[in-house]
């Protein structure tokens, strides 16, 4: 079991924010886990069919989106998690000394993800990048790259190398966002029902599984993804094959699919964060 200190993690890899994306991959497997510094240099939209979870650990930032034809700044402060529907074009922006996590999942051999950027001050595409997206920490990067030393980046004007004939798949253009759940507020009001069981973050429509776990016994599996566990208060143990450790405040693991995995939370005030990300069944 690869239990993994956040705190001594970011540590450790503090050097590796690098502009113009500042991402580190912490887990790039059926979950793509990582932590993004700042400042970043992005001026793209990010284009991709699954549902993204941000948490601002240190500062806030703004996630630019397209929403119904419409431009919106979402600011996501310190302490207070998000989660984008797919197919939504979304440009993070990051500051100097901010820290955030950011959740997604694989991508089936059949998705492609986008990057797009836009004439200034409209949302009319001037340039646009499809790809099978395997390594979020090395693929954006050259195409951000490209973009900035294209010439439709000096003259607005996009061209038939710039613009694709047609898109992948229809972009999200029926969905607004909800607003950033601040996340000591969100376990303060639910204090009672994690105390006696389990409480989910966003609603029973959403793809991704955010769940808070309180104290009792919890059994961690599923046989197609991931499932990553933050323990977010208090010292907990998990178990897996015979073997068990502490699992202390800021410890997190990921639990691969067909791996069983026991967490217990003895004390009374035991927090664990929950995060699962299962592909749609309409797409596979």
């Amino acid at each position: 079991m690869n239990i993994i200190s956040v705190n001594e993690w970011l540590q450790e890899n503090e050097s590796q924010f690098l502009p113009p994306v500042c991402n580190k991959m912490l887990h790039n497997d059926q979950l793509k886990v990582m932590f993004v510094g700042g400042p970043n240099e992005r001026e793209d939209y990010h284009i991709e069919k699954g549902e993204e979870l941000f948490y601002m650990l240190k500062g806030d930032m703004c996630l630019k989106t397209i929403e119904k034809g419409e431009r919106r700044d979402v600011i996501i402060r310190e302490g207070e998690c998000f989660l984008l529907p797919g197919r939504i074009p979304h440009s993070p922006q990051r500051y100097e000394d901010t820290i955030g996590l950011v959740i997604e999942r694989e991508r089936i051999p059949s998705e492609l993800d986008g990057l797009r950027y836009f004439i200034k001050d409209s949302i009319t595409p001037l340039f646009e990048r499809w790809f099978y997206c395997e390594n979020l920490g090395e693929q954006l990067v050259p195409i951000i790259n490209e973009f900035f030393s294209c010439e439709e980046r000096v003259t607005q004007i996009p061209t038939k190398y710039s613009i694709p004939e047609s898109e992948p798949y229809a972009l999200n253009d029926t969905q607004s966002t909800d607003q950033p759940i601040n996340v000591e507020q969100f376990l303060q009001e639910n204090r009672s029902q994690i105390e006696t069981s389990a409480k989910r973050m966003f609603s029973e429509d959403s793809k991704t599984d955010v769940w808070w776990y309180g104290p009792g016994t919890f059994e961690i599996f599923s046989n197609d993804h991931d499932t990553f566990l933050w323990q977010w208060r208090s010292k907990g143990s998990i178990s897996s094959e015979g073997e068990t450790k502490t699992f202390s405040v800021n410890n997190c693991i990921l639990v691969p699919k067909n791996v069983i995995m026991s967490l217990v939370n003895e004390n009374s005030d035991c927090v664990t964060l929950s995060v699962a990300m299962p592909v749609p069944k309409r797409l596979l």
